[in-house]
């Protein structure tokens, strides 16, 4: 069983999200505790459990979990534990915001049983920091990393985001070179994207900013690729890359098809055969939640071939790949001889270069 703990709250929405969050000046911690409790405990006795076996990951994703206070954070870690075996060296992940990390929270993070930071950086261009209506500043991303790892936090992965636009003048070269020097045990990329409802969106409708074109977005990510694979980093899967033995456990889990818990407004939970997914907004999940309602809003039950779908899917999008005889032959050679597969007797994995095109070869694949 894996635990996904969406924490809503930000300072600030950031001019490129569409996530489910909730911009707060002061962030409901007692709130938001109490009803992730409750939705816990709803679980306990529901089938999802049954052969699961105990807790592996626990993963507080946002939103700003950095924001929540580290009392409330305690108490819910607290909670699972004395509901559910939660071994010592289980992965704890709790995503942060360079400018929430002091020494006392990351000592209160410790001591709650956080094992492991995920730093938004994006970026370390103020302009495109201030563009991106982040609430940080590059200087805060080294004294955060220095102040996790003083407090024995040293299981730490930061974000990049490329593809900005080209507009706004940033160096993508100098942006590897700062997040190589501060060496973290993972990184994670992701393609900026443009999303309707967004102030991004806006911007682009109206002409304001100009997208990045495919061409240097896929240069921007194989250029990345390839100073990460020289750094010593393995590219694992299409947004991340990790020193050995750090890959995200977590985040495996998903790709693995393993069954996860989500708790909180919008999180989602899955087993093999189906998906559910909570009320998005904040405000109505507390109100269900203190109501006694129901949370999960939406389900979907998934048939043999979405599932087996799904599963190559999965699995071409991480360096394991997928056994040989699931690809058709005339597929597997031509993506190998296009560069974008490497194929041997036992294994289709796709190549960075195919990575990028991930989308277009899985919808190529012949109907089960």
């Amino acid at each position: 069983m894996h635990l996904y703990f969406h924490v809503p709250f930000c300072a600030r929405r950031c001019s490129y999200c569409d996530f489910a969050i909730a911009v707060r000046r002061e962030t409901p911690s007692a709130a938001y505790r109490d009803a992730v409790i409750r939705e816990w405990q709803s679980w306990l006795n529901a089938p999802l459990w049954d052969g699961s076996g105990p807790v592996e990951t626990i993963y507080f994703g946002g939103g700003t979990p950095s924001r929540l206070d580290e009392h409330a954070l305690a108490q819910i870690l607290d909670r699972v534990r004395s509901d559910r075996e939660v071994g010592p060296e289980v992965e704890v992940t709790l995503e942060a915001n360079p400018d929430d990390v002091t020494p006392a929270r990351a000592r209160a993070w410790v001591d709650a049983g956080v094992n492991r930071i995920s730093l938004g950086v994006q970026s370390f261009d103020p302009a495109v920091l201030a563009w991106m209506h982040r609430t940080h500043t590059a200087d805060q991303v080294p004294a955060a990393a220095s102040t996790l790892r003083e407090a024995g936090l040293e299981n730490l992965s930061m974000d990049l985001i490329y593809a900005v636009p080209g507009d706004l003048g940033r160096d993508w070269e100098r942006d590897l070179d700062l997040l190589l020097e501060l060496d973290p045990l993972h990184v994670s990329l992701y393609g900026l994207t443009v999303e309707p409802g967004t102030p991004l969106g806006r911007w682009t409708a109206r002409n304001e900013i100009r997208a990045a074109p495919d061409q240097r977005a896929a240069e921007e990510y194989l250029h990345a690729h390839r100073r990460l694979e020289a750094g010593g980093y393995q590219h694992y899967e299409v947004s991340n890359a990790a020193r050995p033995g750090y890959r995200s456990r977590h985040n495996s889990a998903y790709w693995d098809r393993r069954t996860y818990l989500g708790l909180g407004p919008s999180a989602h939970g899955a087993d093999r055969h189906e998906r559910w997914w909570n009320v998005r907004e904040w405000a109505e999940y507390l109100r269900r939640s203190e109501a006694g309602e129901p949370l999960v809003t939406g389900r979907e039950s998934l048939d043999p071939a979405e599932r087996r779908l799904e599963d190559l899917y999965l699995g071409l999008r991480t360096v394991g790949g997928v056994a040989v005889e699931e690809i058709p032959d005339r597929l597997s050679t031509a993506w190998a001889a296009e560069g974008w597969a490497a194929v041997d007797a036992d294994q289709v994995r796709l190549t960075p270069e195919g990575w990028l095109r991930l989308d277009a070869l899985v919808a190529a694949l012949p109907a089960p």
